[in-house]
């Protein structure tokens, strides 16, 4: 229950969230921000006392928790129904609040006139001190309601918060950050694709002028959903401003029925006065240790082989078992054999759908290459995309009615492929009854579950289903986990198109990005790293050529990369140099000598300049680090900066060496290297000059990478 006045006070670690939500009243978000352990919450209330503004209303209209229509605040509302063009106005009140743990509080109010009840759901994870926010809306009139949009929260921001940055991106070039300006108005990103997207992660990092990766404060938002989104700030003239994140709705797609409910997706918020990557180390800690189901927390992450880059749909059995043996020679702990082993999947035109091994290419079905493979030592994964169909396929010629489309609209042309209604009973369990099979009949470890095509017309029946559709995904899922409890499930969507914490609550890791050029990956995985670890980041070390971009690099840059997150390959390692082959296998016996740390490791990023990626891992007892420090370009400068490593304990000194690549060399002697042997025994260096003196930078060529080990003595 609130206090006599109607507050509500949570906290948890460092920070703190004041409610006001007096019964009868509009509830609204007083404070949140740094730990409050002596603020009396009406003596914070009056601080924070507005007032008339000549030219605008004669009392200042309060916020709430959704800034409903009915309020009258400026810009967007956050909850937006009526009834057949009526009862459009809803403006919530306050009628209980319940309290059924000391970090989490229910607050319930209702809208007597158009007979609306809105139930938030806000606490915070006492683990990782993130905050959670969802509405629930409830139909208590007698016809149908129709919602047009609804936040998950109406979230201010701290006025000092003067920094934005959004997520956009494209297809291989996924999670770019984008800092806008501030400006009056309204910062919106709709996204429509049917899932999380490549240009439109469902992401927001705010922070003041001050604020950097290491020091000041910051809060981020991530909405946990896997389908249609909206994100949106608004900044008011009167000098408010508010984050808005919940599902992006098709006209008539949510209707409820008298006596109907919804519940938005989850809105995951954090703040921090420690600078970003503080920030994300918040968010890290609560995807693994409560989004994630922990299944397989204890299991080392497994080094892949994935066979799209060397063989796409050429699916050769003296190839295929060839490139298994070379895959375990060199250190591969799991092989995925990816897309082309079904029905008639020559090509990407056809036999999505048909989920059977081709008997062209497997007379013998999947057995033989899959014993070969645990023989070999290493686990089995297989690649699916169970959602889509082509229309040369059985399954499309059998039910062409059993796939999503708008009635009279002709369906968008995408990669010769179309997307199925699992919303009916009957597709979901055609695709279960295909999977089961062969996950039952073989030993199968692992599903790369891809979705290649955005969803333009997302109708069932009649109506617009994409809210429906993402959680019968959900269902599908769930009972394919639940059949077969070991499995492991990768979400892919063309690389990251489908990177949320929606998906990891029933997968177990995310495609980064189809683009497996080093150079790409270093600020992609940067990107991505302000909401998702490195654990579950897959990262392989691509062809030498990428085949998306063309570029070259060498063995040594596309390891380094690759290093710091779920490592793999995705080469024709049939085809590589003996040299680079040596290099690679140094490489990931490399990530396996260091994955604990690397995986279960305190992340840091550097703020560095423009042409220089640097990031590191911090064992959590500060007992070892972990730190890359890659040149993307040329630098301005004719000797580079100092690496400053953050997190160590200041008060040990840290043997420090470069551990990769070997040798390391640089373009004139003699150097840093030579003058601290960091190539070899390397130097014996106090915490607090690694802190705050800076390691000099040795003098390197563009797309180079060198990786530090920092080890207490």
């Amino acid at each position: 229950m609130p206090d006599t006045q109607g507050f509500v006070t949570l906290t948890a670690g460092n920070t703190s969230l004041v409610l006001d939500c007096a019964i009868g009243q509009r509830p609204s978000i007083l404070y949140w921000g740094s730990r409050l352990g002596q603020s009396d919450p009406e003596l914070l209330k009056l601080m924070t006392t507005r007032q008339h503004a000549p030219g605008g209303a004669d009392a200042e209209v309060g916020s709430s928790l959704l800034n409903e229509t009915g309020s009258g605040i400026a810009g967007l509302s956050g909850f937006s129904a009526h009834r057949n063009g009526t009862a459009w106005a809803s403006l919530f009140r306050v009628t209980e609040v319940r309290r059924p743990k000391p970090h989490r509080v229910e607050v319930i109010c209702m809208d007597d006139t158009t007979k609306v009840r809105a139930t938030h759901f806000i606490g915070f994870n006492p683990d990782s001190n993130l905050l959670t926010c969802q509405t629930q809306i409830e139909n208590l009139g007698e016809t149908d309601l129709a919602i047009d949009w609804c936040a998950s929260a109406s979230l201010p921001l701290d006025p000092r918060a003067s920094r934005l940055f959004g997520f956009t991106g494209r297809w291989s070039g996924e999670f770019h950050l984008e800092e806008v300006a501030p400006f009056l108005g309204s910062y919106v990103r709709e996204n429509k694709n049917g899932r999380t997207s490549h240009d439109n992660f469902p992401g927001l990092v705010v922070g003041t002028e001050e604020t950097h990766e290491q020091a000041g404060p910051c809060f981020a938002f991530h909405l946990g959903w896997s389908g249609n989104n909206r994100v949106r700030v608004d900044r008011l003239s009167d000098g408010r401003a508010f984050v808005q994140m919940g599902e992006y709705f098709f006209p008539g797609e949510m209707s409820l029925a008298p006596g109907g409910t919804y519940r938005t997706p989850r809105l995951y918020a954090g703040f921090t006065s420690r600078g970003f990557s503080a920030l994300s180390r918040k968010f890290h800690h609560h995807l693994k240790h409560t989004v994630m189901d922990g299944r397989i927390k204890n299991k080392p992450r497994p080094i892949h082989y994935n066979t799209w880059e060397a063989v796409y749909f050429d699916h050769d059995h003296d190839t295929l078992f060839k490139l298994a043996e070379k895959a375990a020679e060199v250190g591969a702990e799991r092989y995925i054999l990816d897309d082309g082993w079904f029905g008639s999947r020559r090509n990407d035109k056809a036999g999505l759908g048909d989920w059977w091994p081709s008997e062209d290419v497997y007379p013998e079905g999947l057995g033989p290459l899959v014993d070969h493979v645990t023989g070999l030592g290493m686990e089995f994964g297989l690649w699916f995309e169970p959602e889509m169909v082509n229309p040369d396929s059985e399954l499309y010629r059998n039910h062409p009615d059993w796939v999503l489309r708008a009635e009279g609209v002709e369906q968008v042309p995408f990669r010769s492929q179309f997307v199925l209604d699992l919303t009916r009973p009957e597709v979901s369990d055609y695709l279960f009854d295909h999977m089961h099979k062969l996950l039952s009949a073989h030993d199968i470890g692992y599903v790369k579950w891809d979705m290649n095509r955005d969803v333009h017309h997302p109708g069932s029946r009649g109506r617009p289903a994409i809210n429906q559709q993402t959680r019968a995904l959900y269902a599908l899922i769930e009972r394919i986990r639940t059949a077969h409890p070991k499995l492991e499930i990768e979400s892919c969507s063309s690389g990251g198109g489908r990177a949320d914490y929606g998906i990891l609550r029933r997968t177990d890791r995310i495609w980064t990005s189809d683009s497996n050029d080093a150079l790409d990956r270093q600020r992609i995985q940067r990107g991505a790293s302000h909401f998702f670890p490195l654990e579950i980041m897959g990262a392989h070390v691509g062809p030498e050529t990428c085949h998306i971009t063309g570029r070259r690099l060498t063995m040594e840059m596309r390891v380094a990369t690759a290093l710091f997150g779920h490592m793999g390959m995705e080469l024709n390692l049939l085809e590589e140099p003996d040299e680079n082959l040596e290099i690679l296998k140094a490489g990931l016996a490399l990530h396996k000598q260091h994955r604990a740390l690397i995986h279960d490791g305190e992340f840091h990023r550097l703020d560095t300049p423009e042409h220089v990626n640097a990031i590191g891992v911090v064992a959590p007892d500060q007992s070892e680090a972990l730190f890359s420090w890659c040149n993307l370009t040329g630098h301005r400068q004719t000797i580079p900066g100092r690496l400053y490593v953050p997190g160590l304990d200041l008060s040990k000194a840290y043997r420090t060496r470069i551990v990769w690549p070997n040798p390391v060399r640089s373009i004139s002697r003699p150097s840093i290297l030579e003058a601290l042997d960091l190539g070899g025994d390397g130097a014996v260096l106090p915490g607090e000059a690694l802190a705050h003196v800076g390691l000099q930078v040795p003098l390197l060529h563009p797309e180079t990478c060198l990786i530090y080990h920092f080890d207490a003595v």
